[in-house]
């Protein structure tokens, strides 16, 4: 079974950023702020050691980091 990654969404209905684990329509957690949000979901990225991408308010990909167990990473040149 693979595992499923995490996103870091903006919920319109809630006013909320809210992580979510791909598939599954409730969220993990909800916050105020994108960067309280995305706390919480590099934290439940790394704990699940999958990949965390991260949406705009309009639900575009704005960047996406891993934190599994990959044999030939790519340099990231962000962090």
């Amino acid at each position: 079974m693979s595992k499923k990654n995490i996103h870091t969404v903006y919920s319109k209905d809630r006013e909320m950023w809210e992580t979510k684990k791909e598939g599954q329509s409730k969220p993990l957690a909800s916050s105020h702020t994108k960067a309280a949000a995305e706390e919480k979901s590099v934290r439940e990225a790394k704990k699940n050691e999958v990949e965390h991408i991260i949406h705009n308010k309009d639900g575009k990909i704005s960047d996406k980091d891993s934190y599994g167990k990959d044999p030939n990473p790519p340099k990231d040149l962000k962090h």
